[in-house]
Order: structure tokens, then C-alpha cells, then sequence
């Protein structure tokens, strides 16, 4: 757009809770869709290539580090065995049988996380977005980054660190800051946010 530096950045790294809901985007695994989880629709490869074509081994892997699933050997072998698998209710309700629940959180959804952030590579964008902060952002400018999972959490206090320690920037935010209860209570998906700052230098 022309500008060579920010006064300041925002990024809010949450998904939108209405493309996770509709069912067509292949995100929600509470309402059958195709196996898509594709932010931009152009891009080629969707959930369904991770899901039927990957190796067991690199299923596991994937589901393991980007979902942080501890059972993520027995689901990657369930999803192999029972390929091809062509939407969401498939999955989720595999995964189900895979590995009962437990608790209240379905047993599927760091899975379904795992592969949203691989099909999407937020990671990598991620990682992107945190080297590029000193050039981007003009001396005494401030960078406020919201995250709703804890391996982006842990992403950015890394690159907030990092930065600090080369001297690039100073860390505003001592300890993560969280909603408070009566946030929580009138926003519901705000009970994972976190938040971190830090001013350019």
C-alpha cells in the first residue's frame, strides 16, 4: 500500500467463529462438510490431500507437534485404515471411535486443529510475520499480538524474546495478559486469548 513502516501492529491470530461454523469450509467437526479447511479457497491443498495421502508416520507427526495431540499415533493409524475419508463427519466420528472421550472437549478437535494449521501453514506465516516486526514497524512503534492457542503463544514469546535480547525491542507485557471474567462471560471464545507486547526500538 505504498508505506515502507507501521506506526503500530495489531494481529489478532483467531480464526473467524463463522468460517468455522459453516459447514462448507470443511473447518467445524460438528456439522458434516466436505474436507476442505482451506482459508483461501485457491490454494491446492485441502484437508482431504493430508488426510488420505499422507504417510501414517507423518500423520502422527503432524497431528502431534501442530496439535499437540498426545494419542496422535492411534488416530494417524484409524485414519489409514479407514481411508478414503471424504468429510468431516467421517473423521470426527473415526477419531471418536479411535480414541473415546474423555472429557468435554471432543476427542477430535486437535486433530482438526492440527490440520487447519498445516493445510494454512499459520506457522509458517507466523514465523514470517514475528522476522519481519523490526523492519516493519518504525522506532517506539508498539506490536500487540492476540493468540488463542498455546503453540502460537509460545511462538510469539520466543520472537518477543529473541527480539528483546538482540536489543531490537523491549518487552511491555511481563507475564501474558488474559481476559478478564466478565469478558469471558460476555464472549465466550475469549477465554483462550492471549495476549503480548512489546515496543520496537
Amino acid at each position: 500500500m505504498g508505506f515502507e513502516q507501521v506506526d503500530g501492529l495489531l494481529a489478532d491470530l483467531g480464526v473467524s467463529k463463522y468460517q468455522l461454523t459453516s459447514s462448507e469450509r470443511g473447518f467445524s467437526l460438528m456439522t458434516d462438510g466436505a474436507l476442505d479447511m482451506r482459508m483461501d479457497r485457491g490454494q491446492e491443498r485441502s484437508a482431504y490431500d493430508i488426510v488420505n495421502y499422507e504417510s501414517e508416520k507423518e500423520l502422527a507427526d503432524l497431528i502431534y507437534q501442530l496439535g499437540e495431540e498426545g494419542r496422535s499415533r492411534r488416530i494417524a493409524r484409524a485414519i489409514v485404515r479407514a481411508r478414503p475419508i471424504h468429510t468431516t463427519g467421517q473423521l470426527a466420528k473415526l477419531i471418536e471411535q479411535a480414541v473415546p472421550r474423555t472429557g468435554k472437549i471432543h476427542p477430535a478437535t486437535q486433530t482438526f486443529m492440527a490440520l487447519r494449521i498445516a493445510v494454512n501453514e499459520e506457522n509458517e506465516e507466523l514465523e514470517a510475520l514475528l522476522g519481519a516486526i523490526p523492519k516493519l514497524v518504525k522506532p517506539g512503534g508498539h506490536v500487540v499480538v492476540l493468540t488463542f492457542m498455546s503453540l502460537e503463544d509460545r511462538k510469539v514469546k520466543q520472537g518477543f524474546q529473541a527480539m528483546a535480547r538482540d536489543g531490537k525491542a523491549r518487552i511491555l507485557t511481563r507475564h501474558v495478559v488474559r481476559p478478564a471474567e466478565e469478558e469471558i462471560r460476555d464472549n465466550a471464545p475469549s477465554r483462550s486469548a492471549k495476549l503480548r507486547a512489546l515496543e520496537v526500538l
